[in-house]
């Protein structure tokens, strides 16, 4: 579900970061994919199109199959400052279009979160981040709105306590549900066409009943759009109580031997590993959102340039072995791209 005065305004405000140098990198960028996945061999001339930066690994909640909120994560936690923002950002911002500001963890439980987007806008970046809401009051949400934010992603995955608060732990429907309406309120006030609020929702058997009424809550709530997400799950056979009964709405299917297995097939191939990396609140720049513990991480930003990195050996022969055999690195195995 989007509206689709929205969704226009979004797409011309997108349109408008782009810049002769992006567009370029963006051209470089793809055909650099089509070479290597064609020659079945890297070939890297660009620089990222997109980047995203983990503010903190702490988060407040405690979702059930979240390696954060189990705290499960084997790396450090901790939150990002904002020296060390800025200089990814001044490294990046002449070819970057895309700012995720979102990783593990709940981004604004970093104070300098709001001070990284101004930063970023101030280099007309399109920049976005998705939270659970839980610390998202008036004066959070008047700052969200003159900050210059974009995208702002919601999770409501429920719209009733009970089915919400079954998989988000420790949160409450409320405070998102008075999120989106500050949100949308000061939108109003403010005479701001951003950010454009998706609210996404986490498709469980728990809350699948709830689907046409979450259609029904997010028009009534004035947001632009509802998306609805498959849920990753580590151990699928021992928690395939937690899928929905709809198929459509799982990444998983049974194989012939009753286990389950995801229902795209993994190619060779991954757009991700030419065009955006992660970037952990300490500076380890890592290839992808399912690399959460940074197992391989090709170096830290702190120490060395983002495009030195970018091209580095590890990560060249990294996109080589993507070509080669992707389904022989475990976290691809669980990745619905």
């Amino acid at each position: 579900m989007i509206r689709v005065s929205s969704w226009l305004k979004d797409l011309v405000n997108l349109l408008s970061k782009l810049s002769f140098k992006r567009l370029l990198n963006y051209e470089l960028n793809l055909h650099s994919f089509q070479l290597s996945a064609l020659l079945k061999k890297q070939i890297q001339i660009s620089q990222p199109v997109s980047l995203s930066v983990e503010p903190t690994s702490y988060c407040n909640l405690r979702c059930p199959h979240c390696p954060t909120g189990l705290k499960t994560l084997s790396r450090a936690q901790g939150y990002m400052v904002f020296n060390d923002f800025k200089k990814i950002i001044d490294e990046t911002s002449t070819h970057l279009i895309y700012l995720m500001l979102y990783f593990q963890g709940e981004p604004f439980l970093n104070k300098h979160t709001l001070e990284m987007i101004k930063y970023a806008h101030s280099k007309r970046l399109y920049v976005m981040t998705s939270t659970n809401a839980q610390t998202i009051d008036e004066s959070l949400a008047k700052g969200i709105v003159e900050s210059g934010l974009d995208r702002i992603i919601i999770s409501m995955d429920g719209v009733t306590e009970e089915a919400y608060t079954a998989y988000r732990t420790g949160g409450t429907l409320n405070k998102v549900t008075d999120a989106i309406k500050y949100l949308s309120r000061y939108k109003r006030e403010l005479h701001s066409k951003t950010p454009f609020v998706e609210v996404q929702f986490l498709v469980l058997k728990s809350n699948e009943h709830q689907i046409e009424k979450a259609k029904e809550l997010v028009n009534q709530l004035n947001a632009d759009k509802l998306s609805f997400k498959t849920a990753q799950i580590y151990d699928i056979d021992a928690n395939d109580a937690l899928l929905p009964v709809n198929n459509k709405f799982s990444r998983y299917a049974k194989n012939k031997d009753g286990h389950y297995i995801l229902k795209k097939k993994i190619k060779n191939s991954c757009y991700k590993m030419w065009s955006t990396a992660v970037i952990t609140w300490d500076g380890q720049m890592v290839p992808c959102c399912y690399d959460k513990d940074g197992a391989f991480s090709f170096g830290n930003v702190k120490e060395d340039a983002i495009k030195k990195i970018w091209k580095s050996e590890a990560y060249n022969k990294f996109r080589n072995s993507i070509l080669k055999n992707r389904k022989g690195i475990e976290m691809c195995r669980n990745c619905g791209e």
